[in-house]
């Protein structure tokens, strides 16, 4: 008989009978990116459900954790090589509900004991990353994964709506780094794409010449030969990050 059993089926029977995880530390990631002009999350979303989630697991019993957090978001949506960064550890014992998970597993008739380790208290380590959506080219939306405008999120399911503000937080701290910007922008970019960046990061909105000319005098950018030689004139000025700048005091 054909099995009608789905890839997240498969996964959480295989997780919960599993023994050589660590008991109470998982691992969830906040992957922003920058699509359409706007700053969007990647939620997964548990099959037949309408949890959505961020990408998130255990923590192996031999597994470093930035290790962990590699593995689980390539399991949960096969992006890998990604840099994450660690931003903040959520311990309160009242984060995830035992409810929560006894839906998701009752949903997929998995009957595992009340004592399970799944259904005790855990402490989640927390990372971010930026990426560059033009280069995610292996990546595809699905059913299940999908990326939300940051202003237009469905319901999170346990303390991930809570995850995801802080995540958004140390986006916003974070985005004077010429890492957080260069990992957002195409190789080669204008002032207005760079505007756009921040404004959507930031939540404000910067008068253009300002912007312009502050953004211009901190000496951060190499302006490009224009890509449309027939019409100079009329192209914008396009821009590149300059090779070893750290951090942009903006």
């Amino acid at each position: 008989m054909e099995s009608n059993k789905t890839k997240e089926d498969f996964y959480l029977e295989q997780l919960v009978q599993a023994q050589n995880y660590l008991s109470h530390v998982s691992v969830d990631c906040v992957i922003f990116s920058f699509v359409e002009k706007k700053l969007k999350v990647l939620l997964i979303k548990y099959n037949d459900s309408n949890l959505w989630t961020l990408p998130g697991g255990f923590v192996g019993a031999t597994e470093d954790l930035r290790d962990a957090a590699a593995r689980v978001l390539f399991e949960r949506t096969r992006l890998e090589n990604i840099f994450l960064d660690q931003f903040h550890t959520f311990g309160r014992n009242n984060r995830v509900k035992k409810s929560d998970h006894e839906a998701i597993l009752n949903n997929k008739n998995l009957k595992i004991p009340e004592d399970h380790w799944i259904f005790q208290r855990f402490i989640s380590v927390a990372y971010c990353s930026l990426l560059d959506y033009s280069k995610l080219k292996f990546y595809e939306e699905d059913d299940f994964s999908k990326w939300f405008d940051i202003d237009d999120l469905p319901k999170f399911a346990f303390d991930h709506q809570r995850i995801f503000d802080y995540a958004l937080v140390h986006l916003g701290k974070n985005i004077d780094t010429n890492i957080v910007a260069n990992n957002l922008l195409p190789k080669k970019f204008t002032i207005k794409e760079l505007q756009m960046l921040y404004e959507t990061v930031l939540g404000v909105e910067f008068r253009r010449n300002n912007f312009q000319r502050k953004i211009l005098s901190l000496n951060i950018l190499k302006r490009e030969k224009n890509p449309d030689a027939d019409f100079p004139d009329k192209m914008p000025y396009y821009y590149s990050f300059i090779k070893g700048i750290e951090s942009i005091d903006f």
